[in-house]
C-alpha cells in the first residue's frame, strides 16, 4: 500500500522540479510511512510513499523492468499476482523480487493496456514507458483506491490525494460551485468532479493513456458492473447459498496473503462477521479482531461483536470511545479528507483504524455488503413508499402534518428521523427519491441556503446529472436492481470507499474488502432481485448463508450502521463550534451560505423543534473544510 504522485510536461525542455515533486510526495507520508522514492526523466517524474506488505526487502519504489525502459509506482494490492507472476515465467519473463509491483511492469510488457484484465485487487498505478513516451495510469474496477489528477493540455499532474497536487504552487484552489451543489444533496462529490475546479478524480475501471509526445490524453473504460435487470435465476436457492459462502471464502482466503500481521474490523454486523469467520478459519491462528465501542448504548455494537469473537474465538480487542474523544479527533479527520465529507460515520472508522494500527498493518472489513444485497433502510422504504404514493391527497396531508407534530428524538435511527427521512423524497422519481433519503438538502433547501451570486452559478446545473448518466448507461428497468446500482456507482466508490481509505491510510493502515472481488462482485449482481431484498428482508440470501456461521441473533437483527450521535452533539459537545463555524458574521463574510437560513436551521434544531443534525453535520463539514483547504 502506497502514496503515489508523478508530474509530466509537455514541453521536452521543461524539466520537472524535483523540490516540488518531493514535497507532493511526502504529503502522503502517512500513506507510506516505510519508504520513500523518486524517480525523474526530464519532464517526467514519479514519486512514492511505500507502506511495506508484500516483499519487505525488495519492493522499493518506482520500480523498473530490466533495462528501465518502463517504470512504475503503485498504490494497492494485486491479490493474484503469484498466479499472473506463472503466466508471465512461461512467458520467458524474469523476475528480481517477489512483489506484486513487479508483475504489473512484465503484465504490461507481456500484453500492453490488455495486462489489466490479468489483475484482481485494489490499485491504483502510474507506468511511465520510456520507448513509447507514454504515461499508461489505472484504477481498480470498483475504486478502492484513489487516484486524483489535472491536466491543462501543457502538463499533466496526479497523485492519490488532492493533498499532494495542492503542494505545487501554482495548482488553484478555487472552489467549484457545482461540486458544492452536488456535495450538498449526496454529502459527497462524485467522480470525476471534486470540490477543486481544474482537479479531477479517474473514476472505477478507468485508465488513462498520456501520449506525452502528441500531447493528447485518452480515458477510457476497461470494466463495468454487469447488468442484470431481474435475472430470474436457473438455480434452486441452495444452490445459491452454497455458491455465495463459497465465492466469499475464497475471496477472503485471498486477502489473507501478507508479509506482516492482519486483523479485522469486527461490528458485528453480519458483513464484517462473515468475512471474521472465513478470515479465522484460514488464518492459521486466532486472528486479531477490533472492535470500539460507544459510551451512548443507542449507537454501541460492542454486545454483537463480543459475542461473535466468542463464537468464532478471535483474538477479540474492543476500546470504548465517548463523545469528548470523537471531537477531539475531529481536527484530525479534516486534515485527512482534503474534500468535504458529511458522513460522520467517518469519525468512528478513522478511531478503529487508529486502534487498529496499533497491533497491525493490514484489516480486512465487510465493505459492499450493503451496496449488493440491499442492506440499507432505504430499500426497504422504496417498497413502503408505494403504499404512500397511492393514498388520497387529503391522507397524504395529514401523515405530514403528523410527522412535522412528532417529537424530536437524538437516538441513533429513531423511528420519529427514519419516518420523516422519508417523507423528505415524497413527490420526486424514484432514483432521486433514494438519494434524497440518504442524503441532506433538497433543490428548494439550497435556493433558501445558497447567497445569489452561487445560486446564478449552479441554477441551471443538473445536480443530478451523475444520476441520470448511470441510469441512462444502465437503461434497467428493475426498480431494485436499479439502485442498487447507482449505490455501487455513487455512495459506495464516493462515500464509503473514500470514508474507509483516508481514515485508514491517514493511521498507516491497509484495509481489504472481500466483498468487493470483482469476481463476487459479477455473482452477486446476476442473482435473483429476490434473493436480496425479498418483501423487507434485506440481504435475504446473505442472512440465510451466514446462519450455518453465526449465531441467528447476528443474522437476522436489524442494521445499526456505524453511526454517532450527532444530533446530541449540536445540542451538547459540539454547541459552541456549530454557534462559531455556522454564525451569521462568518457566513456572511464568506458569500457562499445565506446567514439567516442557517441560523434558522441551527435555532430550530437547538430549539428541538426540528431534527436538522444531517444538515447541519453537511455544513459544519464544509466549514471546517473550507478552513482547513481554501484558506490555507
Amino acid at each position: 500500500m502506497c502514496g503515489i504522485c508523478g508530474v509530466v510536461f509537455l514541453d521536452p525542455e521543461r524539466r520537472v522540479d524535483a523540490e516540488v515533486l518531493v514535497a507532493m510526495r511526502d504529503t502522503l507520508a502517512p500513506r507510506g510511512p516505510d519508504e520513500a522514492g523518486v524517480y525523474l526523466d526530464g519532464n517526467v517524474g514519479l514519486a512514492s510513499r511505500r507502506l511495506s506488505i508484500i516483499d519487505l526487502a525488495e519492493g522499493h519504489q518506482p520500480m523498473a523492468n530490466e533495462d528501465e525502459s518502463v517504470w512504475v509506482v503503485f498504490n494497492g494490492e494485486i491479490y493474484n499476482f503469484k498466479e499472473v507472476r506463472q503466466f508471465l515465467q512461461t512467458r520467458g519473463h524474469k523476475f528480481r523480487t517477489n512483489s506484486d509491483t513487479e508483475v504489473i511492469l512484465h503484465a504490461y510488457e507481456e500484453e500492453g493496456l490488455d495486462c489489466l484484465g490479468r489483475f484482481n485487487g485494489m490499485f491504483a498505478f502510474a507506468l511511465y514507458d520510456k520507448k513509447a513516451r507514454h504515461l499508461f495510469i489505472a484504477r481498480d474496477r470498483i475504486g478502492v483506491k484513489p487516484l486524483h489528477y489535472i491536466w491543462d493540455s501543457r502538463h499533466f499532474m496526479f497523485a492519490s490525494e488532492i493533498k499532494a497536487l495542492l503542494r505545487d504552487a501554482s495548482v488553484s484552489r478555487e472552489l467549484d460551485p457545482l461540486s458544492l451543489s452536488k456535495y450538498l444533496t449526496y454529502e459527497y462529490v462524485p467522480a470525476p468532479h471534486s470540490m477543486f475546479r481544474g482537479i479531477q478524480k479517474l473514476e472505477p475501471g478507468h485508465l488513462l493513456l498520456l501520449d506525452i509526445v502528441r500531447g493528447t490524453l485518452t480515458k477510457r473504460r476497461y470494466w463495468d458492473i454487469p447488468l442484470f435487470d431481474d435475472n430470474l435465476g436457473y438455480k434452486r436457492e441452495d444452490d445459491y447459498r452454497e455458491e455465495l459462502l463459497d465465492r466469499l471464502e475464497e475471496s477472503v482466503r485471498l486477502r489473507l496473503v501478507s508479509d506482516v500481521p492482519i486483523g479485522i474490523f469486527l461490528s458485528g454486523g453480519i458483513d464484517s462477521s462473515t468475512v471474521a469467520a472465513f478470515a479465522n478459519k484460514h488464518h492459521g491462528s486466532p486472528i486479531v479482531a477490533f472492535t470500539i465501542a460507544f459510551d451512548d448504548k443507542s449507537f454501541d455494537e460492542s454486545a454483537y461483536a463480543t459475542r461473535v469473537g466468542r463464537t468464532l474465538g478471535v483474538d477479540h480487542r474492543i476500546e470504548t470511545f465517548n463523545s469528548g474523544k470523537m471531537c477531539e479527533i475531529l481536527p484530525r479527520v479534516v486534515d485527512a479528507m482534503d474534500e468535504p465529507l458529511a458522513d460522520a460515520s467517518i469519525l468512528p472508522t478513522y478511531l478503529l483504524s487508529e486502534f487498529a494500527a496499533r497491533h497491525v498493518k493490514v484489516v480486512m472489513g465487510g465493505d459492499g455488503g450493503d451496496e449488493l444485497f440491499a442492506g440499507y433502510p432505504t430499500f426497504q422504504a422504496l417498497k413502503l413508499i408505494r403504499y404512500y404514493d397511492i393514498l388520497p391527497h387529503e391522507i397524504r396531508n395529514l401523515i405530514l402534518k403528523c410527522a412535522q407534530a412528532m417529537p424530536v428524538s437524538h437516538r441513533n435511527f429513531s423511528f420519529d428521523f427514519k419516518f420523516k427521512q422519508l417523507l423528505r423524497g415524497a413527490g420526486v422519481s424514484r432514483e432521486i427519491m433514494f438519494f434524497l433519503w440518504m442524503g441532506s438538502f433538497t433543490e428548494r433547501e439550497k435556493r433558501d441556503l445558497l447567497t445569489e451570486e452561487i445560486w446564478d452559478q449552479v441554477k441551471t446545473q443538473n445536480t443530478f446529472e451523475d444520476l441520470f448518466d448511470y441510469i441512462k448507461e444502465s437503461n434497467l428497468k428493475n426498480e431494485v436492481e436499479r439502485a442498487l446500482y447507482l449505490m455501487m456507482k455513487l455512495y459506495l466508490q464516493d462515500d464509503v470507499l473514500v470514508k474507509v481509505d483516508r481514515a485508514s491510510m491517514a493511521n498507516s493502515l491497509e484495509v481489504r474488502a472481500p466483498f468487493l472481488d470483482y469476481t463476487f462482485v459479477e455473482f452477486a449482481v446476476q442473482l435473483p432481485t429476490l434473493l436480496k431484498l425479498r418483501r423487507l428482508t434485506t440481504k435475504y440470501l446473505l442472512k440465510r448463508a451466514a446462519t450455518s456461521l453465526l449465531p441467528r441473533e447476528i443474522t437476522h437483527r436489524p442494521k445499526k450502521g456505524f453511526g454517532i450521535p450527532v444530533g446530541k452533539w449540536i445540542l451538547d459537545d459540539l454547541r459552541e463550534m456549530f454557534q462559531d463555524y455556522l454564525g451569521d458574521a462568518r457566513i456572511r463574510r464568506e458569500g457562499v451560505f445565506n446567514p439567516a437560513f442557517v441560523r434558522r436551521l441551527l435555532d430550530d434544531h437547538l430549539a428541538r423543534r426540528r431534527d436538522n443534525r444531517k444538515l447541519l453535520w453537511t455544513l459544519l463539514t464544509f466549514q471546517l473544510w473550507r478552513e482547513r483547504w481554501l484558506s490555507s
